[in-house]
C-alpha cells in the first residue's frame, strides 16, 4: 500500500521517481526572438522595428514633399497633411530615433564593459513588447476613424477639445505615446543598473568606452524626462475622455501649461535621441583614425554639463508663448550655455582626425558628414538662443532646417556610421564598402540638398505646418530642390537595404576583429554567443582588446596610463 494513500483507493498516476521528464526542444526559427530574453536579440528587434517604422515615417515624409512641391498643389487635403505631419514626427522621434539608439545601447553596453547580460533581461524583453504594442496602436488609428492630426506635440487645447480634433486619432496618440513611454523607462533603468553593478573587473567608469559613458547618461535622462510626458499625456487623456479642463482655457485650464509640461520633457529628449549617437562617434573616429580619442575626460565631463543644462532650457520654445522678458532673458542664457559643452565634444572628435593615420571607411565618412551637420544644426540652435532671432523664425521653415540638421543630419548620420561599423560584429559579415560609398554619397547630397533650401524658404517667410502655399517670388524652386533632395536621399535608403540583404546573406566574413578595435566587444566572436564571454580579457586600461593585440604599444605600460578609479 502506497504510503498517505486511504484504504480501498488507488494511488495517484504520478511518474516514477527515476523517469527523466521529457525534454522540451530549443526554440528556433521565429519563436527563437519571440521568447527570447537575450540583450543582444532583443537589441536586434528594437534596431530592426525602429527601421520598418523609419520607413512609413519615410514615406510619410515623401508624401509630404510631394505635396510641396509646387504652389497650390490639391494632391492631399488639409486633414491628410495634418494626419502625415502629426504621424511622421511621432513616428520619427518615438518609433525610430530614440528606439534605434536604445537598441544599440542594450546590445553593446554589456559587451562592453564584459558582463554577459543584462541586469534585468525579462524586463528588457517586456520594454520592447511594450515598444512594438505601442507602436502598433499608434498605427491602427489609421483604422479608427483618422490618424492623429494635432501635431506630434499635441498643443492644447487644439488637441484637447472635440471641436478641434473630433476623431480618435488623439486617444490613440495619447495611449501610444504613454505605452512606448513605458518600454523606454524600462530600458534607461535596466541599461543605468548595467552600467552601475555589473562591469567586468578592471572595467572602471575611468576606464569604461565613451559609447558606455553616453549611453549612461541617456539612461539618466529617460529616467527625469519620461515621467514628465507620460504625466502630460494623463492630463491631456482626462480633458479628452474625462471631462477635466487642466488645458481649456473657459473652464479655468492653462494651455500654456501642457508648452510648459511638454517641452519639459521635449528638451531633455533632443539629448536622449543623440547622446547614444555621440557615443558612436566617440568609438567610430578614433578606431579608423588609429589613435585614441583626444581628451576622453573632457567628452565625458561636458556631457554631465549637457545633462544638466538639458533640464534647463525648455523654454526656448516658447519663446513665442508670451513668457515675459524675465523667463526669456534665463532661458535664454541657459540656452546659450549649453552650446558650450557641446561645442567641446566637436573640437575634441575633431582634433581626433589630425595627425592620424586616417581609414576612409564608409563607417568614418558617415562619421566625418555627422561633425559637418551637426555643426551646422547647433549653430542655427544659437541662433535661436537669442529670443528676438527666434520670434522672428521659430514659426518658419528654418526651424525644420535646424531640426533636421540635428537629428537627421546628426542622430541618423552617427546611426549609419554605427550600423556599418557594427555590422561585422551583430551579423559575422562585413557589409560591402562599394554599395557602402554609394549610400553615404546619395545620403550626403540627398540630405544637404532636402534642407539647405528650407533656411531660406524660412528667411523668405515661408511658414511651417501648412499644406500648401501661394505662389511667392523663389517658393516653387526652393521647394522644388527640397522634393529632389529628399528623392535622392529616398534612394540612399533603397541603396542602403540592398546592400544590407546582399551582405548578410553572402558577405565576406568579418573575423571577431576587422577593424583592429579597441574595446571589449570585439574580443567576442561574430555574432557572440548567447553567453558572450568565456574569459573576459585583463582590463588595465581603456583600450584591453588593442592591448591584448598589440602589447608591445599597450596602454598600461606607457606613462600617461590610465590608472582608474
Amino acid at each position: 500500500m502506497s504510503v498517505g494513500v486511504p484504504p480501498g483507493q488507488s494511488p495517484p498516476l504520478i511518474p516514477e521517481l527515476d523517469t527523466p521528464l521529457p525534454k522540451i526542444g530549443e526554440p528556433t526559427g521565429l519563436l527563437k526572438w519571440i521568447g527570447s530574453v537575450d540583450h543582444k536579440q532583443i537589441g536586434i528587434m528594437y534596431i530592426v522595428t525602429a527601421f520598418v517604422f523609419g520607413l512609413l515615417g519615410g514615406i510619410e515624409a515623401l508624401l509630404m514633399r510631394y505635396q510641396l512641391v509646387r504652389p497650390n498643389n490639391t494632391f492631399l487635403t488639409p486633414q491628410d497633411f495634418d494626419q502625415l505631419f502629426t504621424m511622421h514626427g511621432t513616428t520619427m522621434i518615438f518609433l525610430v530615433i530614440m528606439p534605434m539608439l536604445i537598441g544599440f545601447s542594450l546590445y553593446f553596453v554589456p559587451l562592453m564593459i564584459g558582463a554577459n547580460d543584462i541586469a534585468f533581461p525579462r524586463l528588457n524583453a517586456l520594454g520592447y513588447w511594450v515598444f512594438l504594442f505601442g507602436g502598433l496602436l499608434l498605427y491602427y488609428s489609421f483604422l479608427g476613424n483618422g490618424a492623429p492630426d494635432a501635431g506630434w506635440f499635441a498643443y492644447a487645447p487644439l488637441a484637447s477639445q472635440f471641436n478641434y480634433t473630433a476623431n480618435a486619432g488623439m486617444n490613440y496618440w495619447g495611449v501610444a505615446i504613454m505605452t512606448t513611454g513605458i518600454g523606454t523607462l524600462s530600458a534607461g533603468v535596466n541599461i543605468m543598473a548595467t552600467v552601475l553593478t555589473m562591469r567586468a573587473p578592471g572595467m572602471t567608469m575611468r576606464r569604461v568606452p565613451l559609447f558606455v559613458w553616453m549611453s549612461f547618461f541617456n539612461a539618466i535622462l529617460i529616467i527625469l524626462a519620461i515621467p514628465a510626458l507620460n504625466a502630460s499625456v494623463v492630463m491631456l487623456m482626462f480633458d479628452r475622455l474625462l471631462g477635466a479642463h487642466f488645458f481649456d482655457p473657459p473652464a479655468g485650464g492653462q494651455p500654456l501649461l501642457w508648452q510648459h509640461a511638454f517641452w519639459s520633457f521635449g528638451h531633455p529628449e533632443v539629448y536622449i535621441m543623440i547622446f547614444p549617437a555621440w557615443g558612436m562617434i566617440s568609438e567610430v573616429i578614433p578606431v579608423f583614425c588609429r589613435r585614441p580619442i583626444f581628451g576622453y575626460e573632457f567628452v565625458a565631463g561636458a556631457t554631465i554639463g549637457v545633462v544638466i543644462l538639458s533640464l534647463l532650457v525648455w523654454g526656448h520654445h516658447m519663446f513665442t508663448a508670451g513668457m515675459g522678458h524675465t523667463l526669456d532673458i534665463a532661458f535664454a542664457v541657459s540656452s546659450m550655455m549649453i552650446a558650450v559643452p557641446t561645442g567641446i565634444k566637436v573640437f575634441n572628435w575633431t582634433y581626433t582626425t589630425t595627425n592620424a593615420s586616417i581609414h576612409f571607411t564608409t563607417a568614418l565618412l558617415f562619421a566625418l558628414a555627422f561633425l559637418w551637420q551637426f555643426s551646422a544644426g547647433g549653430m542655427t540652435g544659437v541662433m535661436f538662443a537669442a529670443y528676438p532671432v527666434d520670434w522672428q523664425m521659430e514659426d518658419s521653415y528654418f526651424v525644420i532646417a535646424h531640426l533636421h540638421y540635428v537629428l537627421m543630419g546628426g542622430s541618423a548620420f552617427a546611426m549609419w556610421a554605427g550600423i556599418y561599423y557594427w555590422f561585422p560584429k551583430m551579423s559575422g559579415r562585413l557589409l560591402d564598402e562599394r554599395l557602402g560609398k554609394l549610400n553615404f554619397w546619395l545620403a550626403f547630397i540627398g540630405f544637404n540638398v532636402a534642407f539647405m533650401p528650407q533656411h531660406f524658404l524660412g528667411m523668405l517667410g515661408m511658414e511651417r505646418r501648412i499644406y500648401t502655399y501661394t505662389d511667392q517670388p523663389y517658393w516653387h524652386l526652393l521647394n522644388l530642390i527640397s522634393t529632389i533632395g529628399a528623392a535622392i536621399l529616398g534612394l540612399a535608403v533603397l541603396v542602403f537595404i540592398w546592400n544590407l540583404i546582399v551582405s548578410a546573406r553572402g558577405g565576406r566574413e568579418a573575423g571577431d576583429n576587422p577593424w583592429d578595435a579597441f574595446t571589449l566587444e570585439w574580443a567576442t566572436s561574430s555574432p557572440p554567443a548567447v553567453h558572450s564571454f568565456e574569459q573576459v580579457p585583463p582590463i588595465r586600461s581603456r583600450r584591453p582588446v588593442w592591448d591584448l593585440n598589440h602589447p608591445q604599444h599597450a596602454d598600461w605600460k606607457t606613462p600617461h596610463a590610465t590608472r582608474g578609479i
